[in-house]
Order: C-alpha cells, then structure tokens, then sequence
C-alpha cells in the first residue's frame, strides 16, 4: 500500500497572526520565515501523531484487494472515500461502485471493507486507486485545541532557536510538545 499526498491542506491549523501575537511580533519582516515554519511543524505534528489535522486529500494506491477484505489505512481520522477506481488489462481505469467499498470510522487505524462486487484487476502494480480525504475538518477550529498548540509551540521554538541542532536531539519532540500530542498518537504493535 502507497499512501499519495495529492494536494496540502487548503489552510494550516494555526495562522499567521496567531503565531505572530504567540510570539509578540509586531513585524512582519519575518512572515516567510513564520509561514514556512507553521507549514513544517504542522508536518511534524502530522507525523509523531499519526493523524492528518486539516482535511486534505490523498490517494491509496494497492496492488491487490486483500483477501481478508479489510484495507487498514495509515491515515487517520478519515472523512470520506471520494472515488476508486481498479485499472484493467487495456490500462483503462475502471470505476468502483460507491457500494462495493464501505469505511469503518470508528476502527482506529481506519478500514475499509469491501462490500460488493469489484472489477476485475488486470495489471500486477498500482491496479487499485483509492481516493480518499482524511483529517479532522476543512478549518482549524475543527482540530482539537492540543494539536493546535503543539503546531504553535514548535513553529515557535524553531523561530526563537534558529541554528544547527546537534545529535539525535534534533528529530525528537520537546517534552512539552510531546505531551500535547500524546492522547493522539496512534499506537503501533
């Protein structure tokens, strides 16, 4: 399974001029800089959790149906299936009927099962295109306030301690920040 990114979220989960007054900036001089650092730490949030903040769509692409007919989804929380489509022995992308794909909200990681009749699959790599849109909603106040303020706080920290990190110190979440996300972080066995 190939999880695609297929456009970034239309709006961040912070904006600007929160970061701005988070920071005590009264210029903006330095917006670029802010803008670029919120979109990072968005990113970073989005992976230490597990979980897409602002609704954005991506594409799963499978190069066969399960034989258990679950499809577990390394996105989360997922909205809706927007469309599927299976490509044929010709290389035509063949439409999936919406009934034949149901998702499981409430299974966390999300699922998919299939639930009816499939056409049939006629190429040995990436046959199955899935399309789908995950995140928590279309606009920050649907993203649950602490991952707000982790995305917040590390833009900030980045912005205030600018400079070369040294050792494995660079890849982990401040304390703090981890502990905002750590309710939502998605468990691994």
């Amino acid at each position: 399974m190939t999880p695609l990114a297929l456009a970034p979220p239309a709006m961040e989960p912070v904006t600007l001029a929160e970061t701005r007054q988070f920071l005590r900036l009264d210029q903006t001089d330095e917006d670029a800089l802010l803008t670029t650092l919120i979109t990072a730490s968005r990113l970073m949030i989005e992976a230490q959790a597990g979980r897409c903040l602002i609704e954005q769509p991506w594409r799963i692409v499978l190069d066969r149906w399960p034989a258990a007919g679950e499809i577990r989804l390394p996105l989360s929380p997922l909205m809706r299936i927007e469309e599927a489509r299976v490509y044929d022995v010709l290389g035509e992308a063949q439409a999936v009927a919406p009934a034949s794909l149901t998702l499981e909200m409430a299974a966390d990681p999300p699922l998919i099962r299939v639930t009816g009749e499939l056409p049939e699959i006629g190429r040995s790599h990436g046959a199955i295109e899935i399309d789908i849109v995950a995140g928590y909603g279309a606009t920050a106040a649907a993203v649950p306030a602490p991952l707000r303020q982790a995305v917040l706080r590390l833009a900030a920290r980045w912005f205030e301690q600018r400079g070369d990190v040294a050792g494995r110190d660079g890849q982990a979440l401040p304390a703090a920040i981890a502990a905002l996300i750590a309710p939502f972080r998605r468990g691994r066995l």
